[in-house]
């Protein structure tokens, strides 16, 4: 199956990974710390070895979807001990071939998956596939005995999670889904900060995931050689409505509702993945979008720039707020991202590579609008209030705090992997499961159907069902 690296724009985000080939960082396990001004960050601590998930046992890996993001996985995937790579499956013969060059002569390649999951020397497959596919691949897998890694969004259709969740439950094999900020060592450091009431309870959250680049905008190359000849369209198709030939549908497939989920189900499930995990929400309730193609009429059918409203209900995780998203694929700006969570006393800013804590609390006294009162009312006014706040001092501290990634971190996506073959090895529940997985993707599903239909659509976040 094929699929294609989503690079943001300027790659800054991956500034940070130059010592991939280091000695393996430690775990994004965070200690409460010491905290000082914006201008001395403190480094988020690691204090937990990855010792203890070394190799006790070889885990023998195959890859369903040798596309960009499937080898930035399989590359990431082989960086924990004990993992070697066996077998790689794709409907483009380039990417076999490509297979071969990356990992050895030794790897097994074919176009056909059912080959990867029969095999007895598989232990786990990374499902990198478009995402029509990510369901029928995962579930046979699964009930082949196979633990697997599914790339995001975990469905292309809501009825889909709900067959995952209960193929995986089943089986009982370890299913975690690739949105890899769950993983994230920063995500873990604002989870930490919300739940001590550090910005007191959260109001509001906004994330953006701008880019400013063809790549970003997913125009990605056609190789030369592409043709019927070359790739297996028909198996590609799947479900999706049958069509003519057409590599721009195969190797560009992000650009079209058939096979993917537009900048929902591709970005915005990376955004309510940090949040659900920093607030331990379900979900929203209801969600809305608009937005168009403003640049890229390269025709594509979803829009290349996308603003969604997502409410979210009060639970006994959270109270009520609001959460708005937006992702723009002409930015001008040069780019960006950011997700921000805004409380009563204070808010959160995630980047890249760095967290940032701002604090501003209340004053008890609420101040005075007294000039415009005759004397003797302000007189009278200001008795009260010297009475119910009388002045004192109080030593004032920083209002700001940064903290950022050790120089040795290895990235979310590295944690991920590592704490799914953790799962793995251990027989352990993992980080993102499928319940987990279909309540990010399923909201970006709504905001979708909001945005084609031009409506309000609701989202049910316990049972996981779009409403109406």
């Amino acid at each position: 199956m094929e699929n294609n690296q989503n690079p943001a724009a300027g790659n800054s985000r991956r500034s940070f990974l130059k010592t991939l080939g280091a000695v393996a960082a430690t775990a994004p396990t965070v200690l409460t710390q010491t905290q000082a001004g914006a201008g001395s960050p403190q480094y988020l601590n690691l204090v937990k070895s990855h010792a203890s998930t070394s190799a006790n046992s070889k885990v023998r890996l195959a890859l369903i979807g040798t596309g960009g993001m499937g080898i930035g996985d399989t590359q990431t995937a082989l960086m924990v001990d004990g993992v070697e790579m066996v077998a790689a499956c794709d409907l483009y013969d380039g990417r076999l071939r490509r297979a071969k060059e990356l990992w050895g002569e030794s790897t097994a390649t074919t176009r056909d998956y059912h080959e990867i999951i029969d095999r007895s020397d598989i232990d786990v497959i990374i499902n990198a596939t478009t995402d029509h596919w990510h369901e029928k691949i995962s579930s046979d897998a699964l009930r082949k005995g196979k633990h697997v890694y599914c790339e995001k969004p975990m469905v292309q259709k809501v009825e889909d999670g709900h067959k995952l969740i209960k193929v995986a439950k089943e089986t009982g094999k370890v299913f975690q889904v690739g949105s890899q900020f769950a993983s994230s060592i920063i995500v873990s450091k604002a989870k930490e900060l919300l739940n001590a009431g550090s910005i007191g309870e959260i109001v509001f959250a906004e994330a953006q995931y701008d880019r400013h680049s063809a790549m970003g905008a997913w125009q990605y190359s056609v190789p030369p050689d592409a043709s019927l000849q070359t790739v297996d369209w028909d198996t590609y198709l799947g479900t999706a409505p049958k069509r003519a030939w057409d590599p721009l549908r195969f190797f560009r497939w992000r650009n079209y509702q058939d096979y993917g989920t537009g900048i929902a189900g591709d970005l915005y499930v990376h955004l309510l993945t940090t949040l659900h995990t920093v607030t331990g929400s379900k979900g929203p309730n209801r969600a809305y979008s608009t937005g168009g193609i403003r640049y890229w009429n390269d025709g594509r059918d979803v829009p290349d720039i996308q603003l969604s409203i997502y409410d979210y209900p009060k639970t006994a995780e959270h109270p009520e707020f609001n959460l708005t998203t937006r992702a723009n694929f002409v930015d001008g700006g040069g780019g960006g991202y950011l997700v921000r969570i805004v409380g009563t006393e204070g808010d959160l800013s995630l980047g890249w590579d760095s967290l940032t804590m701002r604090q501003n609390k209340f004053p008890k006294a609420p101040g005075l609008s007294i000039d415009n009162f005759p004397k003797d009312q302000k007189e009278l006014y200001l008795a009260e209030y010297n009475k119910l706040y009388p002045a004192t001092s109080q030593m004032e501290g920083p209002k700001e705090f940064k903290y950022t990634v050790p120089k040795d971190y290895k990235g979310d996506r590295y944690e991920h992997f590592v704490n799914f073959f953790a799962s793995v090895r251990d027989n352990k529940p993992n980080i993102e499961d499928a319940t987990f997985g279909l309540r990010a993707c399923g909201p970006t599903q709504c905001g979708n159907q909001s945005y084609f239909q031009k409506k309000v659509v609701g989202w049910d976040p316990v049972a996981m069902k779009i409403l109406g």
